[in-house]
Order: C-alpha cells, then structure tokens, then sequence
C-alpha cells in the first residue's frame, strides 16, 4: 500500500523502524492514534548488536505480549550470567519473576520483525524503502510534518502532529532539528564482534581484565556473540593487522580459557568492528517532536544495555504523547516531561558505563561498578513494574486523516 498523499495526517510519524522505533509505533497504535513509520533500508536487515536483553528488555517484551514470539524462534533461555575477574569468576542465577523466566538475547533479524509486525498488526502504516529527507516547520519553530523519499525517488508530504526520530545514534532528525547534547561523558571503546558456533558456555558470559573486556552471548541459530571492548586508539593501530588477530589478543589476554575455547570451535566467523562513539544525552524533545533509542541516548555497547534502553525509552515516549494527545495537558508538556522523566532513568546507567568503558579500573573497583549498575538496573525494573498500575489507556485518535 502506498504512503498517502498530501492531504493524509497522522498523529505520529516515525522515522526508523527498529527496536525504538517499532517499540513506540507498537504501543502508539495499540492506544488508536494514527501511525506512519519509514525506513529506508529492507524489513529485517541485520545490524550490528550485543542482543543482550536484561530484566528490564524481558520484562517489556512480556508485559507487551511478544515474549513467546522471541522464545518460539529458538532463541535460549539464559538462567544465569557470570562475571569473570582475572582468576575469580562470580555466577548470578537469574531467578524468575512471572513470565519473565530468564534472560534472551534474540538475533536482531528475529527481534526487529517480532516489534515491527506487532506493530502493523495493531494498525500502524508501516513502510520500508523510504526515508524521512526534511521536517516541516512553522516560523516559531512547531513541526508541522515531513517529507519522505523512496529508493525510487517518489516524495510525499506527510502532516503530522508529532515526528519521532528513531534514527540511530547519527539521527537526521536530529541533525535537521538541532538537537544537541545535554549530558556527555568522558568514555568510549572500541568494539569487534562475531557469531561462533560450538562454544561450550551457557548463559551471558563477561570477561574484565588488563586494558579490555569481553562478552560471550548466546543467541539463535546455535551461535554465541562473541565481542571484545578496548580502547578506539588501540582498535585504531591495530586494526591493520586484522579484526581476527585484534580479537583474539585481547581474548588471550583476558580470558586464556575463553581463547582455548575459541581456538578449538574450528570456526573462523565474518567478524565486524565499531571505532567506539561518545555516549550522550541530546536534547530529547521539543515543539512536536522527539527523539527515542539512539537518537536521543547513545550510551557505550560495553554494558550491553542498548536494546533494554530503547524499550524503555518507547514507553516513556508513548505514554507522555498519548497523555498529551488525551487533553489532560499540551502535547508539547507532556514532551519536555518525557525529556525530564528519560532522563531520570538513564543518567545513573549512562554514568557507570561510562566508568566501566574506561577500562581504567582495578579488579575490586570493576567489581564495585558492576555492584552500582545493578542498582541502576533494579531502579530501571522498578519503574517498569510502576507502570502495571498505570496501563497506556486505549483511545481513540484525536484527529483523524483529512
């Protein structure tokens, strides 16, 4: 079906149709507002993740009624997760809580569909193949809508009351907004990964040593995600020699038995590297409009938090534009809200990360900044498990297309 043409108006239009962007877009619809959602590359492309999910990503996809979906495509259950320390390592069982009977960490060819299709089913216009290309504006400022483009070169104008940027950490609509950053910190790593088979490991799997870190996450198919953290400078002087060399030094260095391990799968995967990015806070709102997942919060992969982190965002998102949309205040004041409320939620895990991508840490002070984000988790949980008494109302849409 075709994007509606210049006289259609919708109460959201989303730009990005992954985990964030298919998140809110899921909970918009589910309310009766009326959603658009663009993206310019293919349904399901892969792209590069941890795929990790803590408590609090599980607990969404249950409370939305999507946790079987991600079990029925294979993807296994993790009881327990485990951190390594030079000689010491620690196992934590995951104990069940309701539905939420462990951990997952699902390929994002599997997750993305699941949200995307969840979406569509409950009635939100949904189109690959074309990208958001400008915002429309009024002379103080107001978004009025967009304009989009398809790979073939067909444009629409689209009115909209609210555009969300769901774009990744290199958003254009922020970019087109100005969106700037409100909250910085200092540290970033450098990142490879790669899928091997025939790792004998169960569950999340953390390795921390001298200058990096590692991760073993087990995933679809049989595969475990295997990543390795160290400085940007280093991946930057190495990378000459090769992301299989780089990776496995760090390894070795960190984890001899987790370098055996790999040594012996036989298995030499496509491996993928990522020069590290500065973790931030951008402004997450203004006059109808609003950033969600990476575009407004990029925090480092060191934690592995993103995929939660964007799950969380999309219902604070989508329960400040359908209060603002129900007349009980300003779509705009429920928007800053949102900004004060994301942020309440992401500056103490923004911080901790931060601390851990360092990689300036002893064993005992690594230990200690694991014990504070798992505070910040629980916090993170808490907030979720408010919201069971506060359910996103169904409504109908306050405007309908023209």
């Amino acid at each position: 079906m075709p994007i509606p043409g210049p006289d259609s108006r919708y109460d959201a239009v989303i730009a990005g149709a992954r985990v964030a962007g298919a998140a809110t877009a899921l909970l918009l619809a589910r309310t009766g507002l009326r959603v658009l959602v663009v993206d310019p590359v293919e349904r399901g492309r892969d792209t590069l993740s941890t795929h990790a999910l803590m408590r609090g990503g599980v607990m969404q996809l249950s409370r939305w009624g999507l946790l079987d979906a991600v079990r029925d495509a294979g993807t296994p259950r993790i009881s327990h997760t485990t951190f390594h320390y030079e000689d010491e390592s620690i196992a934590v069982p995951i104990d069940p809580d309701g539905d939420v009977d462990g951990l997952y960490a699902p390929r994002r060819t599997v997750l993305d569909p699941i949200l995307i299709d969840a979406a569509i089913d409950a009635g939100a216009d949904v189109h690959f193949g074309w990208a958001l290309t400008d915002i429309r504006r009024t002379p103080n400022g107001h978004t009025t809508g967009v304009t989009v483009q398809s790979t073939h070169g067909s444009q629409r104008e689209v009115r909209a009351d609210v555009v969300i940027g769901a774009d990744g950490v290199n958003s254009k609509v922020a970019r087109i907004l100005g969106a700037s950053p409100t909250y910085r910190v200092p540290h970033a790593t450098a990142s490879i990964y790669g899928y091997w088979k025939d790792i004998d490991l169960s569950g999340y799997h953390w390795y921390f040593g001298r200058g990096g870190a590692a991760g073993v996450i087990p995933t679809n198919h049989g595969e475990s995600c295997v990543f390795v953290s160290m400085s940007p400078s280093r991946l930057r002087a190495d990378r000459g020699r090769g992301l299989e060399t780089v990776l496995l030094e760090v390894v070795r260095t960190i984890s001899p038995d987790l370098f055996l391990q790999l040594m012996e799968s036989g298995s030499t995967p496509k491996l993928r590297g990522f020069a590290g990015s500065p973790s931030l806070l951008r402004e997450a709102a203004g006059p109808g409009w609003a950033l969600v997942g990476d575009a407004g919060y990029f925090k480092d992969p060191l934690t592995a938090h993103g995929i939660t982190d964007a799950l969380v965002g999309a219902e604070l998102l989508a329960r400040a534009i359908v209060d603002g949309c129900g007349g009980s205040r300003t779509l705009d004041d429920a928007l800053v809200d949102y900004q004060t409320r994301r942020d309440s939620v992401a500056k103490g895990l923004l911080d901790v990360t931060s601390r851990i991508a360092s990689l300036d840490w002893t064993v005992d002070e690594v230990r200690s900044l694991h014990r504070t984000l798992s505070r910040e988790m629980k916090g993170e949980v808490e907030t979720i498990r408010s919201w069971d008494s506060t359910p996103i109302a169904p409504r109908a849409a306050h405007r309908s297309a023209a």
